[in-house]
């Protein structure tokens, strides 16, 4: 089996298992077992162990703890009815007295809670659980009834991760499958739930003989059939939603920490074996975790070259012929204000040489991607996450991300335009209470901010930014008191486009959706729209002045050949744009973003009055009319017809959701 397929079939065995017990039941014991391998607690280097937790947590993204703390809060807040309704297949065969029913409620509550207060490295609490007089209790009297010597929180932790657990078993069954097979299974929980069925019908046949589980031989007793524990399972992902979210970045997490075994188990598994650690064991996502050092709420990252270079090679072999790669730096989750991450000279000019378009730096969710070949030095990012109040004392907009501040040195001089725009992907907070269709990357500047846009990717917000500063995510509710008579069939797009900052009213609350459109205010509306802003770009036009608020939007649409002057040396920006120059234009920028797009031959068939569009402008207007970015009315397209600001805000919505 190849190291990718190896690393697939773990982490989703892993992910699995986690998935179904909605979450690893941690106990001091058991866990160090887990880590370690050892048989005996007496045994057991607890240091090591919380050493080993510690790197696990560690490698949780900011997005991934909020959901450790959200499945805490939510099982806090679960009653003895909603319990016993979610555990009622294996509850109805356990018949618990009303006091062992009320401890494993408490029990399902401590265990729960464990998932984010070990987060908060609070390791009391394994202790406490697993010595709590009722707890004992609980599990000698299931014991009792199901006639095994004894039960204890170590033997359910052997029933999903021992060698012959539900993840062991998960893993056999994976590696027989193909790659596509896999990708199927990863977005069908229906297979998934087969699947875990059947690795539980073969853990229940450990029940005993050599590597018996007394889990298997307690619910072979008490008559628990793998269905009755696969709908239970199921009952925690479906019944309590953050279960699932909360369960799988802990297996993800485990994953990115021990990668892979010799033999091609998971890594800190009771098998034994050694972790594979070289740069590049995952190609494409270099580790840096362990070279980031704080002082002072500094963190800095502390590169070695070589390792580096490495790391190159590792994700050059493993994708062969593809150009256009990027080496992730992942400094794991960092406990500091500020975080530095110096690349020195020598590595990027290997990045140039061979091949590498970008070097991205991740931590706490936060991910930078840097174009590397605009530069011949050495470049250092930092980033510092500001207080809330940078953006709240200035705003009543409801903030959806942390604040941060970019900065960047080339050589040592700050530099703060880029010819290739540097991409910034922020996790966002709180934003599933607020309309994410208005969520906008919002750049402070002297005291206000400037809405930049930026594409919500599930709980992420992606921009690319050609000039650093500070920024963050907020939801831009703009509101126009002139847009009823166009509310049907414009209305929505309007209030996206303008919070994005791409559209802007007229002052006063209005909007005047019916007004023409010039060729200037349509180049601002796309360049910013899509993203394709650069403040490098430049134009020659004689009749567009340099410091003309539309000429940085001119000169970008100019260079990306998206929109052309009337002749060589003029631009017309005053002059009204007609339908067929919009549709052009917009077809020209989705072919300069996605080069694979394509027109039917038949599309201007459908517009009684095709003939009408000038011959220059019919491929646009198709390729356009082919993706529904533009349609016509009651069977005409009205080429020569002005555009106005509704239909633009129209065409500019559709552009900005195209795939």
């Amino acid at each position: 089996m190849s190291l990718k397929k190896k690393l697939a079939v773990s982490t989703l065995a892993v992910s699995m298992a986690a998935a179904s017990v909605a979450g690893f039941p941690f106990s001091s014991e058991g866990l160090a077992k887990h880590l370690t391998g050892v048989a005996s607690a007496a045994s057991v280097d607890h240091d090591s162990v919380k050493t080993k937790i510690k790197a696990i947590y560690n490698n949780l993204t900011a997005t991934e703890v909020t959901y450790l703390q959200n499945y805490s809060k939510e099982v806090a807040g679960i009653d003895k009815a909603k319990f016993e309704e979610i555990f009622a297949p294996v509850l109805g065969k356990l018949k618990l007295s009303d006091a062992d029913t009320a401890t494993s409620l408490k029990l399902f509550k401590s265990v729960s809670s464990v998932v984010y207060d070990v987060y908060a490295s609070d390791f009391d609490v394994l202790k406490g659980i697993r010595y709590d007089v009722d707890n004992v209790k609980l599990f000698n009297n299931i014991a009792a009834k199901a006639k095994v010597d004894s039960l204890s929180f170590d033997d359910i932790l052997d029933f999903f991760f021992a060698t012959n657990g539900v993840e062991a078993e998960l893993r056999n069954l994976l590696g027989s499958k193909s790659t596509a097979d896999m990708i199927n299974l990863i977005g069908n929980p229906e297979s998934q739930k087969t699947l875990v069925k059947d690795a539980v019908y073969k853990v229940l046949e450990h029940k005993t003989g050599v590597g018996a589980l007394t889990v298997s031989d307690a619910v072979y007793n008490l008559g628990i059939t793998a269905d009755d524990l696969v709908k239970t399972f199921d009952n925690v992902n479906t019944q309590i939603k953050s279960a699932k979210p909360a369960a799988q970045a802990l297996a993800l997490a485990y994953i990115r920490t021990y990668p892979l075994v010799s033999g091609g188990g998971t890594g800190g598994g009771t098998g034994g074996g050694t972790t594979v650690t070289t740069p590049g064991a995952t190609p494409g996502v270099y580790d840096v975790s362990t070279l980031v050092s704080v002082i002072n709420g500094k963190a800095t990252l502390k590169l070695v070259d070589a390792d580096v270079l490495k790391a190159f090679d590792a994700l050059l072999a493993a994708n062969p012929g593809k150009t256009g790669l990027t080496l992730t730096l992942n400094l794991g989750t960092v406990n500091a204000t500020t975080v530095e991450v110096p690349l020195s000279k020598a590595i990027i000019e290997a990045a140039k040489a061979k091949g590498i378009a970008n070097i991205a730096v991740t931590f706490n969710g936060l991910t930078v991607t840097i174009p590397v070949t605009q530069f011949s030095d050495a470049v250092t990012l930092t980033v510092t996450t500001e207080a809330d109040t940078t953006v709240t004392s200035i705003t009543s907009l409801k903030l959806a991300s942390k604040v941060y501040s970019f900065d960047l040195t080339v050589g040592g001089v700050a530099t703060t335009t880029f010819k290739q725009p540097l991409t910034i992907k922020l996790p966002l907070v709180g934003a599933a209470s607020l309309d994410k269709e208005l969520l906008s990357v919002a750049k402070v500047v002297y005291g206000a901010l400037q809405f930049q846009g930026g594409v919500v990717d599930g709980d992420f917000i992606v921009e690319p930014r050609d000039t650093f500063s500070s920024y963050a995510v907020v939801e831009n509710k703009v509101s126009f008191s002139d847009t009823a008579s166009v509310q049907a069939w414009a209305g929505r797009q309007i209030q996206v486009v303008a919070a994005k900052g791409a559209i802007e009213g007229i002052g006063s609350g209005k909007f005047a959706p019916k007004s023409n459109v010039t060729r200037a205010e349509f180049a601002k509306m796309l360049i910013r729209a899509l993203n394709l802003e650069n403040s490098t770009a430049t134009e020659s036009f004689s009749d567009v002045s340099s410091t003309a608020w539309y000429a940085p939007y001119v000169a970008v649409a100019a260079e990306k050949g998206i929109i052309t002057g009337r002749n060589s040396s003029t631009f017309d920006p005053n002059a009204t744009i007609t339908r067929a120059e919009m549709a052009t234009m917009i077809s020209r920028a989705v072919k300069a973003l996605k080069p694979s797009a394509t027109a039917d031959a038949t599309a201007l068939s459908k517009f009684s009055d095709a003939a009408k569009i000038s011959a220059s402008l019919k491929d646009g207007v198709a390729l356009a009319a082919s993706n529904n970015l533009v349609i016509g009315n009651a069977g005409k397209f009205n080429p020569n017809a002005t555009a106005t600001r509704a239909e633009a805000a129209v065409i500019i919505y559709r552009t900005m959701n195209f795939k």
